[in-house]
């Protein structure tokens, strides 16, 4: 790729939402090349199973991942594994400039950088991950069906996701490290009032116990005496809070005061040409299907952006020679 090339439009990050992007600027007929450091499909390659994504009851997590680049791949997408060190906007183009030093010029710029789930950083966490370990009840609740889980957190994420996994498991134990929880009034109330729930109050994780099949149980630490104890479970949701990957956020876009990147319906933000997508942007939840339905919506609009922009610099092309002979 030739660093003074031009595109219409740079995808950073190839998750389900800079895949989807991908796949329909390229039917957009747009000049498009996708950047991504890492493997393709993103945290998606990490979920074992995945059985909520429509056409699938059920499919590895880096398979889901695998036929997302393939499908994109088919278009003849351009793709650059390299690292995105900024985002420089522009009047007359957008740069990204990567960490080998090549800048790409663009007119349209789609961020897809995603979020990070906070961790506890406790011993069997990392190794447990997919295998009873999870960051989200939505994905993974329906196999531990019948089954004893703690959710860890004491926010309104931890609380929703406990109750969500109340449906399911035979018993919820919420895990909190102080004596009374951060969440809602009302997402307290129905905690309280769930029958399959309970509180562990001054309570912290301190290790993953694992077995042959996974997650056996935990070891929780008194956050007030220092003891310690052992208890047995089947799998363990961390609900701590979620961490965008804002870093290559360009000054003047907007952000809430979580970090995360706010934007129309189209997926735009504050400035023009530049979009947000997936779990870097402000939403209700975070799943994969609404990732690729950003995806879709930022390419839309992205080719919207460009065809309109291309079609007034030829307009005022066109006018200068006129300029010219008046003179």
């Amino acid at each position: 790729m030739a660093q003074s090339e031009m595109y219409d439009l740079a995808i950073i990050g190839g998750g389900p939402g800079g895949l989807s992007a991908a796949i329909y600027a390229m039917r957009a007929a747009l000049k498009t090349v996708l950047i991504e450091k890492a493997v393709p499909g993103g945290q998606v390659n990490l979920s074992d199973e995945v059985e909520n994504y429509p056409g699938y009851t059920h499919i590895n997590g880096s398979e889901l991942a695998m036929r997302f680049a393939e499908h994109a791949r088919s278009y003849g997408l351009e793709e650059v594994n390299d690292e995105v060190v900024s985002v420089e906007p522009g009047l007359e183009y957008h740069g990204v400039r990567l960490s080998g030093g090549r800048e790409i010029r663009t007119h349209a710029v789609i961020l897809a950088t995603g979020g990070t789930p906070r961790k506890l950083d406790v011993p069997g966490e990392q190794d447990l991950y997919g295998k009873g370990v999870s960051y989200c009840a939505v994905c993974d609740g329906f196999f531990f069906r019948g089954k004893q889980v703690i959710v860890v957190g004491g926010g309104d994420s931890a609380c929703e996701e406990g109750l969500y996994l109340a449906k399911l498991a035979q018993r919820v134990y919420l895990v909190h490290r102080r004596d009374s929880l951060r969440a809602s009034r009302i997402l307290q109330q129905r905690v309280t009032a769930e029958c399959k729930m309970e509180v562990l109050w001054n309570s912290a994780v301190s290790e993953i116990l694992s077995g042959s099949g996974g997650v056996t149980g935990v070891t929780l630490q008194d956050t007030q005496t220092g003891r310690k104890r052992q208890m047995s479970v089947d799998g363990v949701f961390i609900f701590i809070g979620f961490e965008p990957n804002n870093q290559l956020v360009p000054a003047g876009v907007r952000m809430s005061t979580d970090g995360f990147v706010i934007t129309d319906d189209q997926c735009s933000t504050a400035i023009p040409g530049i979009y947000a997508i997936g779990d870097l942007k402000e939403k209700y939840a975070r799943q994969i299907v609404l990732s690729a339905a950003d995806g879709c919506l930022a390419a839309l609009s992205a080719a919207h952006y460009v065809e309109t922009r291309k079609a007034k610099m030829g307009a005022e092309i066109c006018e200068l020679p006129e300029i010219l002979s008046a003179r």
